[in-house]
C-alpha cells in the first residue's frame, strides 16, 4: 500500500511536465559521506532551461535540493546526484531511494571525476541482487529528440576513457542511470566554469535533454 501511494504522488508529477499549468520539480541529491554533493550548482537550471525551451515542457525554473532519508524525495520524478568524492548510504537510506526507485523514481547519477568505486559500492548495496549494466548504443534513452548513435558523448577527459552509461533495470523500467567518464554536468554549466566550447555544450545539454524526455515519456 505505501508503494501504491508514493506511485501515485510520482504519477502525478510525471503526468505534470508536458503542457500542464503546474510545474514539475526535479532535484538534486544530497548524501553524506563526505563528497562533493553540491558540485556544478549552474548545471541543472541550465538543463531545465534548455528542456523547456526545446522540449516544451514546463519544469520550474530551479532545482531543489533533497536528502536521501527525507520523505520530499517522493516529490521528484527526477534526481540528480553529482560529486567528484566519497558516498555513503546509511540503511535507512537505502531503504528510502529503493522505494522511491521502484514506487516509480529516477535517480541519475554523473561522476564528476573520482567518486566511481564510491558509488559502485553504495550500488551493490541498494540492488544486492543486481547488475549494473553498460547500456546498448541502440538505448531508447540516445535517440529521444537528439539522437547519439554512439551513445552518451564525451564531455571532459578525465582518464581519457571511453565515456559510459550504465544502468539499473527493475521489472522492464530503467530506474537509475549512472554516467561515467562522460561529465555531462559540467557541460550543463554557464560557458564560463569550464570554457567548454559550445559544441561541447550542446551535445551535454542534448543528452540531458534526451534523458528528461526518455523519463517522461518513454520509461
Amino acid at each position: 500500500m505505501k508503494n501504491l501511494i508514493y506511485f501515485i504522488l510520482i504519477f502525478i508529477n510525471f503526468s505534470q511536465v508536458l503542457g500542464q499549468e503546474t510545474s514539475v520539480k526535479i532535484a538534486l541529491l544530497k548524501y553524506n559521506g563526505g563528497g562533493d554533493w553540491y558540485s556544478n550548482p549552474t548545471s541543472l537550471p541550465n538543463l531545465i532551461k534548455f528542456c523547456n525551451e526545446n522540449l516544451q515542457t514546463n519544469i520550474y525554473e530551479d532545482y531543489f535540493t533533497v536528502e536521501v532519508l527525507s520523505k520530499e524525495i517522493f516529490n521528484y520524478p527526477y534526481i540528480h546526484m553529482t560529486g567528484h568524492g566519497n558516498v555513503v548510504f546509511s540503511e535507512k537510506e537505502i531503504q528510502n531511494l529503493r522505494n522511491y526507485l521502484f514506487a516509480g523514481g529516477f535517480l541519475h547519477i554523473d561522476d564528476n571525476y573520482g567518486m566511481d568505486k564510491f558509488i559502485r559500492r553504495e550500488l551493490k548495496k541498494l540492488f544486492p541482487d543486481k547488475e549494473i549494466l553498460e547500456l546498448p548504443f541502440s538505448h531508447d534513452i540516445f535517440h529521444q529528440k537528439y539522437d547519439f548513435k554512439n551513445g552518451i558523448p564525451k564531455i571532459h577527459e578525465h582518464d581519457g576513457k571511453p565515456p559510459k552509461a550504465y544502468g539499473i533495470i527493475y521489472k522492464g523500467r530503467l530506474v537509475c542511470l549512472y554516467s561515467y567518464e562522460c561529465d555531462l554536468g559540467d557541460g550543463w554549466e554557464d560557458q564560463e566554469v569550464h570554457n567548454d566550447s559550445e559544441a561541447t555544450r550542446q551535445k551535454a545539454l542534448k543528452m540531458g535533454a534526451n534523458i528528461i524526455s526518455y523519463i517522461f515519456n518513454d520509461n
